[in-house]
Order: structure tokens, then C-alpha cells, then sequence
């Protein structure tokens, strides 16, 4: 029969990977990474959510052709998955953001770099200059505006087609193992973005590097009329917000809880995808990160409405473990996965995934069929 490919002897799933790349890094960094605010429950709530519902398989459908392919940012990408910004790739491996790039391209996948990267905007969309993909730059907004926009620049310069603009994040969270372990940053690790940084301190005194936190609904139309590439507002949990969003002229919808990072007890994001799916009813794209660890992660993720899903961790893990090698290991394997689960629930493109494929299950211990339908908008 045609099993499985086998790309590395240790790893064969993400479970795998999470695990033997976290023994090859330093604890500090290892908290750093895997970490969230206070208790972790949200953080753990993100990867929870997924095994409440369950698959609802259809059979008899001609599955000899299964086509993964979707849209995003423009391109046309080879499954609907992409890299969402995390912070400081080069404390996993020398290869950086530049190998996450790479692996990107070489799979076909969009990527959003992170503001706090180790390597700059020009070099990591370099790395993918002819493969077809899009790359996106997240901001968290500072209290200086000339920091914001010279990223915005830097961006519209190095041919980015968006700004994912963080809006979960004007107080940083309580993330208690970064007290614990003082966590500071070796001198290697230099962050592009911000040039003017000098130290191991990412967050300072200085207003260039404050998160601002007097953002309003209007910060987001004034920022559509200083630059010409989409606005994506990253954090997004309710229906009242994403309407909010959808009036303030954003381009498009990140349901994110920052991993986990800031608010805990906040919801989980596949939780909260779907008022947000029917709040926004198709007039933007809907997109989700937070707790993908499986191809099937991402085909329920796309049952209840997300447009494309996003991963952060995966990426540091695959470096940790094996570079840029690693970091293709990785999506490999989820491809892999999400092609079997697409196959075996009879759905041969994307469109043909909908709510009527998941069942929920209900505090009383049945299962309940997912019967709601959203327009989706790509």
C-alpha cells in the first residue's frame, strides 16, 4: 500500500519534532519560546480546542486527484498554510529567519515576518524572491511614529504585501517564566528593525522600542492613508471587534490570542473563530493561528471558517532541530497530513471543506453536527 514518506528516522509528526527540537535548546530560550502569560491556560486551550470537535467523513467520492492549493495574500500557495511572526529565530539555530524563508519558499507558503526578527526584512524576502510566495510584516505599534513607519517603509521597499498589525499587545503580558529565568539575549542576536537597540533588552524605556498604548479604531484608517500595502489586524477574539475592524478599512482579520502570550483565560482562537467568521460574513479574509499541530488541525480550522491558518512555534522547533532542514521537515509532514485528511473526509479542493464536516462535542458527551454556514471571502 502506499504508505507514508518518511522524511527524518526521528521525526513524524510535530508532537516528534516539538520534543527532540526543545532538547536542543538552552532552558531559557526553550521557556522563552514554548511559553505563555501566568497560569497557561489559554495557551494550552489552543491546541484543546481542536480535539472537541470531531471529523465527520464522507465516502464514494473519486479522491484519485486531491488538490491542496488555495490563495493568500495574492498567491497562489500549495496548502493554507503559512508562517506567522515569532520573535528571535537565531536564538534556535544560525540559520534564522533566513532558514524559516527558505523552507517557506522552497514548500511554497506565505510567511509574516516579525518586527523582532534576527535577520533583516531585505534578506528574508530574498530568500523566496522567485518561488511565487507573498510576505507579510507584522508591527507591534511603538509610542514612536517614525519607528512604526520606517518598518512600513522597509516593507513596501523590500516588495511585502502587508502589515500585520499586533492589537493584543499595548501592555505586554505576564509571562512569569521570562521573570523567572531573567531572560536576556545573547549578543549575537541583533534585530534589524529596531538598529538602534544595544544590549540584550528587547523592551525598554525608550519610547522607540514602548508599545503604544493609545491605540483607537482611527490609528487604523490614518495608517491606510501612509501606506498603500494591506492592513491586517493580528489579535482579533470577538464579533464586536471584527465588526469594528471591518469599519475601521482592515484588509483582512488575524483571529490570534498571541499564542497564548498576553491575556491568559482569554478564548482559545478556534473558539472564537466562528463569531468572528459570522461577524465579518465574508467582506474580508478571516484567517487563524494558535495551536496547529496536525493536518487536521487545520482542515477543522477551515470546517469553521478561517480562510488560512497560521503556525509560529513549529518553525522555531524545525530550526532547533535541524535548520532549514528541520523547518522543511515540518511542513512536509503537516502537507502530508492535511492532503490524507482532505482525501479521506471525500473533499478534493479546499472549497469543498465545510462546517457540516466537524461534529462538536457538547458538555453532556454527544456529538452535534455543525450545521452553520459563512461566506468565506479569499
Amino acid at each position: 500500500m502506499n504508505r507514508a514518506t518518511t522524511y527524518d528516522d526521528k521525526i513524524h509528526c510535530i508532537a516528534d519534532l516539538e520534543n527532540e527540537g526543545n532538547k536542543k535548546l538552552a532552558p531559557m530560550v526553550r521557556d522563552f519560546y514554548n511559553g505563555g502569560s501566568m497560569d497557561l491556560n489559554t495557551l494550552k486551550e489552543n491546541k484543546s480546542s481542536y480535539d472537541r470537535y470531531r471529523l465527520r467523513p464522507r465516502v464514494m467520492v473519486d479522491v484519485t486527484e486531491v488538490d491542496t492549493s488555495t490563495t493568500c495574500l495574492g498567491s497562489n500557495v500549495a496548502f493554507p498554510l503559512g508562517f506567522s511572526p515569532s520573535a528571535n529565530h537565531g536564538l534556535a539555530h544560525p540559520d534564522a529567519e533566513g532558514g524559516t524563508s527558505r523552507a517557506a519558499a522552497k514548500k511554497r507558503i506565505n510567511m509574516v515576518l516579525s518586527s523582532w526578527s534576527n535577520t533583516s526584512p531585505k534578506v528574508v524576502a530574498e530568500q523566496g524572491k522567485d518561488a511565487g510566495i507573498s510576505y507579510a510584516q507584522q508591527l507591534s505599534a511603538v509610542k514612536d511614529e517614525e519607528t512604526n513607519m520606517s518598518i512600513i517603509r522597509n516593507a513596501e521597499e523590500f516588495g511585502y504585501k502587508a502589515i500585520f498589525l499586533s492589537v493584543d499587545c499595548p501592555w505586554l503580558g505576564r509571562r512569569l517564566n521570562e521573570m523567572k529565568n531573567t531572560f536576556a539575549l545573547p549578543s549575537h542576536c541583533t534585530f534589524p528593525c529596531y538598529p538602534f537597540i544595544n544590549g540584550d533588552n528587547m523592551v525598554s524605556g525608550d519610547n522607540r522600542t514602548q508599545y503604544e498604548t493609545n491605540l483607537t479604531w482611527s490609528y487604523i484608517k490614518d495608517l491606510k492613508k501612509k501606506t498603500k500595502l494591506q492592513i491586517w489586524l493580528k489579535g482579533i477574539l470577538t464579533a464586536e471587534d471584527a465588526e469594528l475592524a471591518v469599519n475601521a478599512g482592515a484588509d483582512g482579520i488575524v483571529v490570534s490570542n498571541h499564542g497564548g502570550r498576553q491575556l491568559d483565560g482569554a478564548m482559545s482562537t478556534l473558539d472564537a473563530l466562528p463569531e468572528v467568521v459570522q461577524a465579518v460574513r465574508g467582506r474580508i479574509p478571516v484567517h487563524i493561528d494558535g495551536g496547529i499541530r496536525r493536518g487536521s488541525d487545520i482542515f477543522k480550522a477551515l470546517a469553521l471558517g478561517a480562510d488560512y491558518c497560521w503556525v509560529g512555534r513549529i518553525a522555531l522547533w524545525g530550526l532547533a532541530y535541524k535548520g532549514e532542514e528541520g523547518v522543511s521537515i515540518a511542513l512536509n509532514i503537516l502537507h502530508d497530513e492535511f492532503s490524507l485528511v482532505m482525501a479521506l473526509m471525500g473533499c478534493t479542493t479546499v472549497q469543498d471543506i465545510k462546517p457540516e464536516h466537524l461534529a462538536r462535542m457538547s458538555e453532556d458527551g454527544r456529538l452535534h453536527k455543525v450545521t452553520r454556514r459563512v461566506e468565506a471571502k479569499l
